[in-house]
């Protein structure tokens, strides 16, 4: 049995393959459920090595290609796809569709889909000097045909599409891979009869990076899970001793971790501070001290999907065992305002509607919100609409995109709340944790953050 059926059979639960135990290097990775409960200071999960990893990239690939591409074909009514990538310069969507040993596109890397109608498959076809693995057919021979416009055209030509699309659009950088001069020498290459076909490949480009699929979502709660136990390492007292460390040195510590683990961030992690007395966040070389609240921001790319989560710990002073009630009810304050955009989630609404929605059920309740929420998966800021911005809470050219079951969320926000222990000084009490929509409701891939994290106030030997 090919290695790639072997570990789909995994991800879809047939359980052809054992999985290792927690915290173990493992063949397989962890399946975990979705939980609306987040643990408080999970373990580790198991890491697969690269050539595993590379094996369930590729099954993940694979099951891809064989049913979101079809399925976007034809709800958007697109005989055929276009997309023209050169070595170092990668379309977004063709990045993502090249195998795991294919790390960049080679000199022109041209994909070709051909719907043939009547529920026949849809051919995959590269126009391309080097293969793509068994991916897609090759479907030029330099050797017979050395101009590789003119095979690209000649095989439109043959397919004889009605609507030819290609990655070009003026709202969003995603469905916007195709370069000027990569056009221009298509068109040219085609006859002025197919040229008047060409349509933009906007919709087809953002619909196959938002949508996750069963076999991703297996994996999903898992990933998660990797960078929620990383988090809970950082934010321990094994990491910060109160007067010593600084919140540098654990914005490095998260650097230092995950290259020792082999997984990639997609951002350079955020550690901040809001202490009493003090206005705004303090950063850089601030040195952590007891009774701080901190603040986090982190995401990991693993499997080729990406986290995006921001969490809040508390330093106890001496003689606590709590964090002042204060604090504890402006993280409950930001818990009620994930509950307001969680639950105004619908399909074929845009995210400025979620948005608005969100927001007065948020105010109506007297929080102070900020909504900035937005598609994670391929990509840590994905494909999809944005629901709001920090700076901008009103309506937006960039929510004005539709709202899609099978995607996944970070959902991200702030309430502002006043701290009577510390004499009524706002403090922004940030939150955000991943999620799944489903096309009914939103759930946490792994939980989300309910109660503050507590760092013993010790101090450093």
């Amino acid at each position: 049995m090919p290695q790639y059926i072997k570990a789909m059979a995994v991800l879809l639960g047939t359980g052809l393959i054992a999985l290792a135990p927690t915290g173990a290097v493992a063949a397989d990775p962890p399946l975990l459920p979705m939980s609306e409960t987040e643990l408080v200071r999970p373990a580790l999960p198991p890491i697969l090595p690269m050539r595993d990893r590379a094996r369930v990239e590729n099954a993940l690939l694979a099951d891809r290609l064989d049913t979101v591409i079809p399925r976007l074909m034809r709800d958007q009514k697109i005989d055929m796809w276009v997309l023209v990538a050169r070595e170092y310069f990668e379309d977004p969507v063709v990045a993502t569709m090249l195998n795991a040993e294919s790390l960049h596109a080679r000199r022109r890397t041209i994909l070709v889909f051909f719907d043939p109608g009547d529920g026949r498959p849809v051919e995959r076809l590269t126009v391309s000097r080097y293969g793509m693995g068994t991916l897609f057919t090759g479907a030029w021979n330099p050797d017979t045909q050395p101009d590789q416009w003119k095979a690209l055209a000649d095989l439109i030509a043959r397919h004889d599409p009605r609507r030819i699309a290609v990655n070009t659009s003026s709202l969003t950088a995603f469905g916007d891979g195709m370069t000027f001069s990569q056009y221009s020498e298509m068109v040219a290459a085609l006859s002025p009869g197919l040229r008047d076909r060409i349509v933009s490949g906007e919709g087809l480009s953002v619909g196959w990076l938002e949508t996750r699929t069963p076999a991703e979502m297996k994996l999903y709660p898992g990933i998660m899970r990797l960078a929620h136990a990383v988090i809970a390492e950082a934010f321990s007292a094994a990491t910060i001793k109160p007067g010593i460390t600084t919140a540098a040195d654990v914005v490095w510590f998260y650097r230092e971790r995950l290259a020792r683990l082999g997984i990639a961030t997609w951002f350079h992690p955020s550690v901040g501070v809001q202490r009493k007395g003090t206005k705004g966040i303090l950063d850089g070389d601030t040195v952590i001290q007891k009774g701080d609240l901190l603040w986090t921001d982190f995401g990991i790319t693993y499997l080729r999907l990406n986290t995006d989560t921001q969490h809040l710990a508390y330093v106890l002073m001496d003689g606590e065992t709590q964090a002042p009630a204060g604090l504890r009810a402006g993280l409950a304050q930001a818990n009620r305002v994930q509950d307001a955009l969680t639950s105004s989630f619908a399909v074929g609404l845009s995210g400025n509607e979620v948005l608005a929605a969100a927001r007065a059920k948020a105010l109506v309740q007297g929080l102070k919100p900020s909504i900035y929420s937005h598609p994670l998966g391929y990509h840590g800021h994905g494909a999809g609409p944005a629901i709001g911005f920090w700076d901008n809470q009103n309506a937006d050219v960039r929510g004005s995109l539709k709202v899609h079951a099978d995607t996944v969320w970070s959902i991200e926000l702030a309430a502002f709340a006043a701290v009577p222990e510390w004499d009524s000084q706002e403090v922004s009490f940030r939150a955000e944790e991943n999620a799944f929509f489903d096309g009914q409701q939103v759930r946490y891939l792994d939980g989300r953050q309910t109660a503050l994290t507590l760092i013993a106030g010790r101090p450093g030997p």
